[in-house]
């Protein structure tokens, strides 16, 4: 990964026939999707699908059996072409440490691979926190926070790179609907801000319609369908249909005589 410049762009990202199986049991079954540059791009499914899977393969840790993944239009299969676009991955639990403030945890890339002077990264890290509302918090520690503040730290430290791609990884997860709500804001901010590419992979319905320019349902390592929110909302499959309007029934009960 190269070090942090001042340039922020979005990329396109192509994943063409991605196949993958594990003990002969197949787990994507020729995945194929185009996300444009600057576009919030979601990827929603039940669980087992196959977004967990998916999304190890963009970020390189797993190799498909088939197919192939570009980054405006180049292998990332290729290590050098790999190292030449900025990724960064918003964990599902923030993955921060505890043993480090909150500050430390934000500015830990640039300070491990010593990218700048201290003083800077203070300035970088204070800049990044305060771009996900969070300013003044880099005293803080990790079990001092919120589960909606971690995922805003987890969110600072990925912008620390300025990245051209930032996937996420089910970034509602254990929120309650106002935490989800903000974190689904500071996607949409960041669409906004530096029109930087994102893909969100989640099964928070709300999140997805909310933010998506774009939405892809998978299930069992298939693409059922993509389309804009209103086009996936429409799409007249069953298994689409089951899983967008899947709700907890209760019985009504019999009165007692």
């Amino acid at each position: 990964m190269n070090a942090p410049t001042n340039r922020h762009s979005g990329v396109s990202l192509q994943v063409r026939g991605l196949r993958k199986s594990f003990d002969g049991q197949a787990v994507l079954n020729g995945i194929d999707f185009e996300v444009q540059p600057g576009e919030i791009f979601v990827i929603m499914g039940p669980s087992g699908s196959g977004k967990s899977v998916l999304l190890k393969h963009l970020i390189g840790l797993e190799s498909p059996d088939a197919g192939e993944i570009l980054i405006n239009g180049e292998s990332i299969q290729t290590p050098e072409i790999a190292s030449k676009y900025r990724l960064a991955l918003v964990f599902q639990s923030g993955a921060l440490f505890n043993s480090l403030t909150v500050g430390e945890n934000v500015g830990l890339y640039l300070s491990e691979h010593r990218l700048k002077p201290p003083a800077e990264i203070a300035r970088i890290v204070a800049e990044k926190l305060e771009d996900v509302g969070l300013k003044g918090t880099e005293d803080k520690i990790p079990g001092e926070l919120s589960g909606g503040m971690k995922k805003r730290v987890a969110i600072a430290r990925a912008l620390v790179i300025e990245p051209q791609l930032i996937l996420y990884d089910e970034p509602t997860s254990e929120l309650d609907p106002l935490s989800a709500i903000v974190i689904g804001e500071e996607i949409l901010k960041l669409q906004q801000r530096i029109h930087v590419t994102s893909l969100v992979v989640s099964h928070d319905r709300d999140l997805a319609f909310g933010v998506a320019d774009r939405i892809a349902v998978i299930n069992e390592g298939r693409i059922l369908t993509i389309g804009t929110p209103d086009e996936v909302k429409r799409f007249d499959d069953p298994l689409v249909q089951s899983f967008l309007h899947a709700d907890f029934k209760r019985e009504p009960q019999s009165k007692s005589l």
